[in-house]
């Protein structure tokens, strides 16, 4: 929400100076005449919540644990154990999640998608009070996917401003106090200026509207693993895209202090034959945020983006061997929950073993956000990459 302010601004000498998008411009008057200028101031009802809620999540040894999957994506994942696509198993999935005891202590949010902000267990709780009572702030994804952009070279934009106010106001209602918008950029691509733009643009839309509606913003502009570029390649891309974001979030009068980041970490794209070791990518990509991320920004959440579940640990961990301006954590969710799926496989009596699973994930994650993990005794399977080349949520 802006609000226009009145202002009468002219100097002894006659020089009259105008703002707002006109570049200042000095002008010879011979009247003293006061002159009204209009600029934006934003509204700060929940600046102190949003302040707390980003702070919270941002807590030490603690990340999110993303479970926002269309229900088609979801769908995918369920089917690789054999099980069907429907709100029954979807349910019974999302609440094996929600409900594992002792997981507050290594997560500090849950990203939802709205079919599972508004479901109960299968006993009656919200899976909301859930969360809540288990010490997890829930969160929510608001965007409405990818779709192709008009005048590029093949790459896509996000949808999902329209109605977004009304949406996350119900969203808060419900119980919701962060939100997510995913938006990508394609290397291969390009990419485009028009495409890194568009992304910054509607990020930065998408944040402003949160924030006036009690949500605190997750910026997930990813940069996708696709493609055989080297990681300097990588650390170029993602350091354009990250300025022009920045700029349009000031642009939009974002509060800093009241936002969360999910940046892709900065590696070689999947298919470059020169692996990084976790050492080069904790350098390329605290440079990367170095240059182009304020401090005040509270907490750097990193989606596993197609790594195996030991590899974003391990490359979590090595950005954690110093101290950083910001609180340097985790948003994963294939990297927190293929283990998980396939030790359950939609059975009752692998509830226990899947949800004891999850909070091992959990907790080595959580030992990396700390600096203190070692991928020493992992399991084999949890080695194994996860990357789906033009994976889509």
């Amino acid at each position: 929400m802006v609000a226009a302010v009145g202002m009468s601004q002219v100097s002894s000498s006659g020089i009259k100076w105008s703002f707002c998008g006109t570049s200042l411009e000095r002008k010879a008057a011979a009247a003293s005449k006061a002159t009204n200028v209009a600029f934006a101031v934003r509204a700060a009802g929940y600046d102190e919540e949003l302040v707390k809620t980003a702070k919270t999540i941002a807590s030490p040894g603690r990340g999110i644990l993303a479970i926002d999957e269309s229900n088609a994506t979801c769908g995918k994942r369920l089917a690789s154990v054999g099980l069907e696509n429907n709100e029954v198993n979807r349910q019974a999935y999302r609440q094996l999640l929600c409900t594992t005891p002792g997981l507050g202590e290594y997560i500090s949010g849950a990203i939802m998608f709205e079919e599972t902000l508004y479901q109960s267990t299968s006993d009656g709780r919200k899976m909301v009070d859930c969360l809540v009572e288990g010490g997890i702030i829930p969160g929510i994804k608001v965007d409405k996917g990818l779709v192709p952009l008009a005048g590029s070279n093949d790459e896509s934009w996000c949808q999902g401003l329209d109605g977004l106010a009304s949406r996350t106001a119900a969203y808060y209602k419900q119980g919701a106090r962060f939100a997510k918008w995913r938006t990508v950029v394609s290397i291969p691509n390009g990419p485009s200026e028009l495409a890194v733009t568009e992304a910054a643009w509607g990020l930065a839309r998408y944040a402003a509207i949160c924030q006036d509606t009690g949500l605190v913003p997750i910026v997930e502009p990813e940069v996708l693993l696709d493609g055989s570029h080297g990681i300097d390649t990588t650390l170029e891309v993602a350091e354009r895209v990250w300025s022009k974001v920045f700029y349009f979030l000031a642009e939009n009068n974002v509060l800093f202090e009241g936002i969360l980041l999910k940046p892709s970490m900065v590696t070689p794209g999947a298919e470059c034959p020169e692996r990084a070791t976790p050492e080069q990518v904790a350098e390329y990509t605290l440079k990367m945020l170095r240059r182009r991320v304020p401090p005040a920004v509270p907490g750097i959440m990193f989606l596993s983006g197609g790594q195996s579940e030991v590899e974003a640990t391990l490359n979590l961990n090595a950005m954690n061997q110093s101290p950083n301006p910001w609180h340097v954590s985790f948003s994963y969710a294939r990297a927190l929950q293929n283990s998980v799926l396939k030790t359950w496989k939609g059975q009752p009596e692998n509830l226990e073993a899947a949800q004891k699973a999850l909070l091992v994930r959990a907790k080595a994650n959580s030992l990396a956000q700390l600096g203190k993990y070692s991928a020493e005794g992992e399991a084999k399977e949890a080695k194994e990459g996860m990357f789906v080349k033009g994976y889509t949520y």
